[in-house]
């Protein structure tokens, strides 16, 4: 195989050390703030699922970021548009599902 590289282009890659070690560290984090909210049980319930839920969310996020590289720049933001579209649907999907449940449960219930 002949290869031939032009000096004027970027071969760099698409995430630094630094991007990798930051999305490490807040993955840790937000993954040990769960952990020790459980295990001492220092809160209510609900406020143990909301932490819980709102970490989970973050760091969904710094994942996406973080790892996966997906901002607005990348291949002209399709790739943003992309999973926002998805995530609106699977919204749509679990919401949907949650109520129909729910219709369901409510008029099936023997009174």
């Amino acid at each position: 195989m002949n290869h031939v590289f032009n000096e004027n282009e970027d071969y760099t890659l698409p995430g630094s050390v630094k991007s990798y070690v930051i999305g490490f560290i807040l993955s840790i984090i937000l993954t040990s703030i769960p952990f020790w909210i459980v295990i001492f049980q220092s809160t209510s319930r609900c406020m143990m699922l909301s932490v819980i839920v709102s970490c989970a969310i973050i760091q969904v996020l710094v994942h996406l970021f973080c790892f996966l590289h997906l901002d607005s720049k990348s291949e002209d933001g399709w790739n943003m548009i992309s999973l926002i579209f998805s995530a609106i649907i699977i919204l749509i999907i679990v919401a949907g599902s949650i109520w129909i449940m729910s219709n369901l449960n409510h008029n099936m219930m023997v009174r």
